[in-house]
């Protein structure tokens, strides 16, 4: 597998190593934070303005901060994001009080959090696609891909364990180890690596305005763009699915656990398959991908009966990883300056499907859930369908140059 054989590269277990314990840690932090400010207000509004705060960041640095976000671009930088992150996340249990200031204390905790992680996220996926040569990009974004999907799986359940044995501040003592961990892998690379002139260069590059990027490059525009809505799609599922179960299936809490974990199933399985992809009409094979993941989900609200239900979820988490590692292998074919300005807007447009989402869905869900799900489903089909079938098709805009283990060294 080809997997396997990345990982027997050194430079790749190393950062594979880091990235999984940097995404373990988020999944963590965010559960940990949820569950201590519901804990202590029981106010839901409060429990999803921490969500809120976790993405807005993404927005606001993608938008406003791209020379900040490129001066980031080296090992030696994202190891002092991840120290830092590990002393903010040991720091909020002590800064919490259920009160309104020790709120607003860890609320902004949470988005110091995020600052550091969108710092964090576009420079270190600029970085993976200068460990390999251009045949190889696509199963390192995939490998890559692979930690954050288990992160999410995995990440609710181990803060769930662990508060059934442990303290909240020893949850958060675990969740700075593993930024801790993170950190000291990543500046082991600084130090058994130079720091990556080209990509370094990055932060003395003139800021590519939004409006251009899709002028000159309409496939890689047009890709990102349809990705910002997958989210859609994403909280339905997550919002949603509770509802859903109780007002059309009368199904108890079980099922929940078990369709949810077949998504999971779904991705990791899809993952691996996105990973060995090389396909040429590349943004074809992405807007397919997405439009299956929303036409799954609009076939959800329509399903009769768990195991229909738990299909359609199978399939749903079978098709997202083929889009989004497809999208970002093509992104990381670009020189590192024009990746890390493309992988910056990614995460920005993605961020900021999932801030609408989050603001839309809970009242469509109220109102009923079946709807909610049609809605986010159909947008998503019909948008990714129509950028499909008449979009350029990687055929304009110029090929990427090359990438290389050279530009990492």
């Amino acid at each position: 597998m080809e997997y396997a054989r990345l990982l027997r590269q050194r430079p790749v277990m190393v950062l594979w190593l880091a990235r999984s314990l940097s995404a373990l840690g988020d999944r963590l932090y965010a559960m940990a934070v949820m569950w201590s400010v519901w804990a202590g207000t029981g106010s839901a509004s409060l429990t999803g303005l921490v969500a809120l705060l976790e993405s807005l960041p993404y927005v606001v640095l993608g938008v406003l901060g791209r020379r900040v976000v490129a001066r980031f671009s080296s090992y030696g930088a994202l190891c002092a994001v991840d120290a830092l992150r590990a002393g903010v996340a040991v720091a909020l249990p002590f800064a919490w009080s259920p009160d309104a200031r020790g709120t607003a204390v860890v609320l902004g905790g949470v988005c110091a959090l995020g600052v550091l992680g969108a710092l964090f996220d576009p420079n270190f996926e600029a970085l993976v696609p200068g460990l390999g040569h251009a045949g190889q990009v696509q199963s390192l974004t995939g490998l890559f891909d692979l930690t954050s999907r288990v992160a999410r799986i995995t990440g609710h359940a181990c803060a769930g364990a662990l508060l059934l044995v442990i303290s909240k501040s020893e949850l958060f003592t675990c969740v700075g180890a593993a930024f801790a961990v993170s950190a000291a892998a990543l500046g082991g690379m600084a130090r058994r690596l130079p720091p990556p002139t080209r990509a370094a260069s990055a932060a003395r590059v003139p800021a590519v305005r939004v409006t251009a990027l899709v002028r000159e490059r309409p496939d890689i525009g047009l890709a990102i763009g349809v990705h910002g809505a997958v989210p859609l799609c994403v909280a339905a599922t997550t919002i949603g699915l509770p509802a859903l179960l109780a007002h059309g299936h009368d199904t108890r809490a079980g099922a929940y656990g078990l369709i949810t974990a077949v998504s999971g199933i779904g991705t990791l399985i899809g993952n691996p398959v996105a990973g060995g992809l090389r396909p040429r009409a590349w943004l074809a094979v992405c807007c397919a991908a997405w439009a299956v993941d929303g036409l799954a989900t609009a076939s959800m609200a329509v399903a009769g009966s768990d195991p229909a239900l738990g299909a359609l979820c199978l399939l749903s988490g079978l098709a997202v990883p083929v889009g989004t590692v497809t999208m970002r292998a093509r992104l990381g074919m670009y020189p590192p300056a024009e990746r890390l300005r493309l992988m910056a807007v990614e995460h920005t447009a993605t961020r900021a499907g999932t801030v609408v989402a989050i603001l839309l869905l809970p009242p469509l869900v109220d109102a009923s859930p079946a709807g909610a799900f049609l809605t986010a489903g159909t947008v998503v089909a019909l948008l990714t369908g129509a950028v499909g079938l008449s979009g350029p098709g990687g055929r304009r805009g110029g090929a990427p140059a090359p990438v290389g283990p050279a530009e990492s060294r």
